[in-house]
């Protein structure tokens, strides 16, 4: 299984077993699906990047799709390594075409590398679990512009 999605996971071919996992998942949240739905048909995020650095796991993944589904372009890391999810991890990006840095057990520069690889991606907003995300922006490793991290509705 190749791809050119930018990520950083254990197994792509760990892919079919996430999918699965993950639409299952989904029916068993259906207000999320329905925000899905309605965002699919109405696309609110066009043109927004957002960063995530979340346990990478089925929720997770169904949260990611929806707002990819709102026309988002989504940037996903994990937020504790030992809850990802690498088969989770595998089908975002090979199923669903979103950039995920995470790897069940990774070290503490890999964790640090993926958060800075979702920075590179200069999201509008951010989504954090453990402020580690939100620090790095604060205290950036590179200049940041930072009126880039400002989105108006």
């Amino acid at each position: 299984m190749e791809n050119n999605i930018p990520s950083d996971i254990k197994d792509i071919n760990l892919a079919p077993e996430g999918k699965k996992r993950i639409e299952w998942a989904a029916r068993e949240m259906p207000v999320l699906s329905q925000i899905q739905s309605r965002f699919a048909k109405e696309k609110p995020l066009k043109g927004v990047t957002i960063a995530g650095c979340l346990h990478v796991t089925t929720e997770t993944a169904n949260l990611a799709i929806a707002l990819r589904d709102g026309g988002a372009n989504v940037l996903l890391c994990a937020s504790n390594p030992l809850s990802t999810q690498d088969d989770v991890a595998a089908s975002l990006v090979a199923d669903y075409g979103i950039s995920t840095y995470a790897i069940k057990g990774e070290n503490n520069e890999q964790y640090y590398d993926h958060i800075n690889a979702v920075l590179d991606g200069e999201p509008n907003i951010t989504m954090d679990d453990g402020a580690d995300l939100v620090t790095a922006v604060l205290n950036p490793r590179k200049p940041l512009d930072i009126k880039k991290y400002f989105w108006r509705v």
